[in-house]
């Protein structure tokens, strides 16, 4: 069999590579100090299990609705309104998750050869979503001035005639930055004035450590805003995310979620009605404030490697170091360090093609005592290039 044109265009994750290798040295006794998935290390809220196991008791088994079932959606819309926006509980769709969101959002907005602008490192299913519609991947290179986003000025610099949609993360994988809200309402504004989409992707919002985030919908009401329960929340496996659209987009929304997912899982989003409850906001503000202490000791520790932070990653859990002082080739680098220092790390050549190979990213997914620990195996390396 011949297999479909936009194979071409779909990289496998490198970090996956690592991965393998990382549990196969595993497997041969080695200790791995994981610092290269982008999963939170804490257990999902045990609020959040126990309304997932009354569920399955109950036999909430079966098809929602395509937009999830309205008590979810009314506590997102609620959410929103403790956060000062305003919001429909029409206007948002459950999505199995936050990549069907993406789907849903891109598919919405992007024709064949229709042009989608992107920040230049950005998450990898950014542009492989694009190619599989037909699109056009505008890669936009960022960098420190920008503290690594796309902002009003570079979006404007980079449209083309054919340009149909712009898609921003804040904060962002792989560089834990974010947008300020003056800066998304003049990508908003921008949008608007050349008719087109502003998609923006706040699964990290919950994890901001300097300063209380704003979401677009406040400051740009039109832009489809993509979330998820997997990082504040820790319900990765849950795959439950959400999109909210604007008025004029909501039928067509429930359409696709219809043809492309029927539903989301019906247990996931009975789970993830205990999210909003005051015992689960506890433990998740706890477990934000020790993301918080762990990529405040990175900032400070990682500097003694060699490594340069030109900017301060202000969410997420991800620092996104410049390692052209020691190397010029990200991967080989990680590799040597997996293989000799037992650490895993992702290399920046998963995230885009400007100076990729001179940085690479550190997931702090784990306590400060292994990340420690992963420093002074580095260290011992010596300064050493690849």
């Amino acid at each position: 069999m011949q297999l479909a044109a936009r194979l071409a265009h779909i990289a496998p994750f490198e970090v996956m590579a690592i991965l393998e290798r990382a549990r196969a040295l595993e497997a041969a006794g080695r200790d791995v100090i994981h610092l290269e998935i982008g999963e939170p290390d804490f257990p999902t809220p045990q609020p959040i299990i126990d309304a997932a196991q009354a569920a399955l008791c109950a036999g909430q088994t079966f098809y929602t609705p395509a937009q999830g079932l309205p008590a979810l959606r009314e506590a997102i819309a609620a959410d929103y309104r403790r956060q000062g926006v305003e919001l429909d509980p029409a206007r948002v769709i459950v999505t199995p998750g936050a990549s069907g969101a993406l789907l849903i959002a891109l598919s919405l907005l992007v024709s064949p050869g229709d042009g989608v602008l992107l920040a230049d490192p950005t998450y990898p299913c950014n542009r492989h979503f694009v190619h599989l519609l037909g699109g056009d991947v505008q890669s936009v290179a960022v960098g420190p001035a920008t503290r690594y986003q796309l902002d009003a000025a570079l979006a404007r610099e980079a449209w083309r005639e054919h340009t149909r949609a712009l898609m921003v993360a804040t904060p962002a994988n792989p560089t834990g930055t974010s947008l300020d809200a003056a800066e998304v309402a003049a990508l908003g504004a921008l949008c608007k004035e050349r008719g087109a989409g502003l998609i923006v992707d706040e699964i990290y919002q919950g994890l901001s450590y300097d300063g209380a985030p704003v979401s677009a919908l406040a400051v740009a009401p039109d832009a489809l805003v993509i979330n998820s329960f997997s990082k504040t929340w820790q319900m990765t496996g849950f795959r439950l995310g959400y999109l909210v659209v604007p008025d004029a987009l909501v039928e067509p929304a429930i359409r696709l979620a219809q043809n492309l997912f029927l539903c989301p899982s019906a247990i996931a989003q009975q789970a993830a009605l205990a999210a909003f409850t005051p015992e689960v906001a506890e433990e998740v503000e706890r477990r934000r404030q020790v993301f918080a202490a762990r990529r405040d000791f990175l900032l400070a520790a990682l500097p003694r490697l060699g490594w340069q932070l030109p900017v301060r990653p202000d969410g997420a859990f991800y620092v996104y170091a410049d390692v052209s002082a020691v190397t010029g080739d990200s991967y080989a680098y990680c590799a040597r360090i997996l293989e000799e220092a037992n650490v895993a790390l992702t290399p920046g050549t998963d995230f885009g093609t400007h100076r990729a190979g001179a940085h690479l990213r550190i997931a702090y997914t784990t306590g400060i005592e292994r990340l420690a620990e992963a420093i002074e195996r580095i260290a011992a390396l010596g300064a050493r290039s690849v």
